[in-house]
């Protein structure tokens, strides 16, 4: 079905190769897990294998890299879109609609099937995969979770044969990785190939026929699902990959979640506080709330429960709908606080990634410093946009590093990150505490809230 040989490719304006000799065979049926380090390479083999590599992604391509027979260099990218189906990192970056069954109807809509079959696809689509209740819904209201299987559903409504998808757990809570693995295993069962390119690892074990360790753009090993499972948990951190059993980090973050806060140098506290968009409606009530400076406090919860909500709340960036806050002034907030958004497209301003880090920062000596650790320093005169999405949260977390904010607020800052830039993650987080900050981690990420935060609050 896929074949690659000698392929290697290059973006436009880019110095290194982000694909280098790729020799890779994948078989009618096979469910392919990529892994490896952030901007190893998985999402550019991803684009290549739907089309979006050279067609909207510019860059030097050479060798051969062939789906169905297709060649990128010479096919158009809509000759794949009857036999390709593509789920993204972010589910907002392939919307088409606002409704989410205009959502389901567009790609047969875009392929000219009469309406009665794009009637009967939508139809049959929802009652595959359980998303009856969400039909005739605003995108804009749905769950992270909801948007994803949304998303999912899109792709598979052509009946394509491969399935390419791109860290679509990244910022999914376990009850909603749980609903796309059983979707995804549909679709295994019916014998379509899948591919997947993902940093979590432990939901798709059981479904892997297969898994490719990425490093610098090169494939350097491959394992059978059999092999890597027995593989010891100390050889996948080496690698840079997370672990295949999260258990023991689910029980740590549980356990944690009973400590209460030190009450020592409050910096940010609220009683009786009510969260949301307006006093009709409402998104979450937090009785008590209080953060300390010099600690590392972790926020959980289902996608949409309101814990970025909350967070914003808590910065200034909205005002409460009721309840107190202290201290009460929401510009005062808002000058003591630094928030890493969940989409960090949303605060990346300048032209490079040096000048990106270094805007607005009050300790600017440090930023050489910040690089290196984040493993930002090769890539210090790229422009930000140019990034993959793990080396997008990296910058943002260096900017929160320079800025010199009191109150740092980071909503799922390990969301498309492996476990070496997980851990360097959560080392800077820590010398934020030693240096006074109060650190507020929005995430699903049990590993981080286990390993690094001192208690955690699940809404």
């Amino acid at each position: 079905m896929i074949e690659s040989i000698n392929c290697s490719f290059r973006y436009q304006n880019t110095e290194t190769d982000a694909l280098k000799a790729l020799d890779i065979k994948i078989a009618t049926g096979e469910c392919i897990v990529l892994c490896g380090k952030s901007g190893c390479g998985k999402t550019t083999l991803t684009r290549l294998l739907n089309g979006l590599i050279p067609s909207f992604f510019s860059g030097e391509l050479t060798g051969l890299c062939s789906t169905f027979g297709l060649d990128p260099r010479i096919s158009a990218i809509e000759d794949y879109v009857p036999l390709v189906g593509s789920v993204f990192q972010n589910p907002k970056t392939q919307y088409f609609n606002v409704d989410t069954t205009a959502e389901l109807a567009f790609p047969c809509e875009n392929a000219g099937m009469s309406s009665d079959v794009i009637q009967k696809r939508v139809t049959d689509c929802a009652a595959d995969f359980g998303l009856e209740h969400l039909l005739h819904r605003s995108i804009f209201k749905l769950s992270g979770g909801e948007k994803q299987r949304i998303a999912f559903g899109a792709a598979c409504i052509l009946h394509p044969k491969l399935l390419v998808l791109d860290e679509p757990t990244s910022n999914l809570d376990y009850k909603a990785i749980a609903e796309l693995h059983d979707m995804i295993a549909k679709k295994k069962a019916e014998g379509i190939t899948i591919v997947i390119a993902e940093h979590r690892l432990a939901w798709i074990a059981d479904l892997a026929d297969r898994f490719c360790l990425f490093e610098n753009g090169m494939l350097r090993g491959q394992w059978n699902a059999d092999e890597f499972r027995a593989l010891p948990l100390a050889t996948l951190q080496a690698m840079g990959l997370r672990p295949l059993c999260t258990t023991q980090y689910h029980q740590q973050a549980i356990e944690k979640s009973q400590l209460p806060s030190s009450g020592k140098n409050p910096l940010i506290s609220a009683v009786n506080l009510s969260v949301g968009y307006g006093k009709k409606s409402p998104v979450y009530d937090v009785t008590h709330f209080q953060i300390c400076k010099g600690e590392i406090v972790g926020l959980m919860g289902h996608n949409g429960i309101g814990k970025s909500t909350l967070a914003k709340t808590l910065c200034g960036l909205l005002k409460p709908v009721s309840g107190s806050i202290t201290p009460a002034k929401e510009k005062e907030r808002l000058k003591n606080s630094f928030m890493v958004m969940q989409d960090v497209n949303y605060q990346l301003f300048s032209d490079s990634v040096r000048e990106e880090v270094m805007l607005g920062a009050t300790k600017p000596e440090l930023c050489d410093q910040v690089l290196s650790a984040l493993g930002l320093t090769n890539l210090a005169d790229r422009h930000p946009m140019s990034l993959s999405g793990g080396q997008k949260q990296r910058v943002a977390i260096a900017s929160a590093m320079l800025s010199g904010k009191e109150f740092i607020v980071l909503d799922e800052p390990t969301s498309g990150l492996d476990y070496y830039h997980m851990t360097k993650v959560a080392q800077l987080l820590n010398q934020l505490k030693e240096q006074g900050a109060a650190v507020l981690v929005i995430t699903h990420d049990e590993e981080l809230a286990a390993g690094w935060c001192d208690r955690v609050i699940y809404l």
